[in-house]
């Protein structure tokens, strides 16, 4: 069974996803970051292919994208990076990234190569629904990756049960209709946009990801879904921290207070 699947079946609250940049700080520190967050309990990662146009992404991610890029990460490099990584990592892995470099590969190629490494998903921002349903699903399909889609507050209520009847990892929750980055708190009109989810009753999980970066909004987002994914926070203190070791430190102790 695809290990996304296992770890929604075996955990339903309180899942902890970290999203962080392949190449970033240093090329070769991917590895190493994949393995630290697993030593600390955290339950799925979402590993960001660098790209030079990052539409959806906030400065921070920008940032680390740019400098992974000039470090000399490419996809290929990428996979040539993970091809051991499960031989002592066991927790899913999920590639998050935009189309351009995913087409540049050959889709057929990226999720063969996902196959062949132990990544389980993929997250593809602009990849429209319709032609994942049309072109991309039934290739994912065969490789068993699981394609992961995106909702935001202005998503419709018939796109959102469309999602739910097609895909079957879980469903990316984003907070805002905004660009990533660190937030302090969720306003209302969030809260009021994670209810009407709730109340929707879907059938795959859901993450909430964009802007979470304490306590409370941490809490904020494991209290309205199964989970939070977190990025920019992470992202931040991997740049600042003497190490990869002392980021992950950093980060559990900045959801603790």
């Amino acid at each position: 069974m695809n290990r996304i699947k296992q770890l929604f079946e075996k955990k339903q609250k309180d899942i902890l996803s970290i999203y962080f940049t392949a190449g970033f700080p240093n090329l070769n520190d991917t590895c190493n970051v994949i393995r630290e967050l697993e030593a600390n309990g955290i339950d799925l990662i979402e590993i960001g292919i660098p790209f030079s146009d990052p539409m959806a992404d906030g400065p921070t991610i920008q940032d680390s994208g740019t400098i992974a890029l000039n470090n000399g990460m490419t996809l290929k490099l990428l996979f040539e990076q993970l091809k051991d990584i499960r031989q002592d990592v066991s927790i899913p892995l999920i590639m998050m990234g935009y189309l351009n470099p995913i087409m540049q590969y050959g889709f057929d190629n990226f999720c063969k190569s996902c196959k062949e490494v132990g990544v389980d998903g993929a997250i593809i921002p602009d990849l429209p629904f319709n032609d994942y349903i049309n072109e991309y699903k039934p290739i994912a399909d065969k490789y068993d990756i699981k394609v992961v889609m995106l909702i935001t507050p202005e998503t419709s209520d018939e796109r959102i049960r469309l999602i739910d009847e097609h895909t079957d990892g879980f469903i990316y929750m984003v907070s805002s209709a905004s660009t990533t980055g660190a937030q302090k708190s969720f306003d209302e009109k969030k809260q009021e946009y994670f209810r009407r989810i709730n109340g929707m009753n879907l059938r795959n999980p859901r993450l909430i990801g964009f802007g979470i970066s304490n306590k409370a909004t941490l809490e904020a987002a494991q209290a309205n879904a199964n989970g939070a994914i977190i990025g920019s926070k992470f992202i931040t203190l991997l740049k600042e921290s003497a190490g990869i070791g002392n980021a992950v430190k950093a980060l559990k102790e900045s959801l603790s207070n």
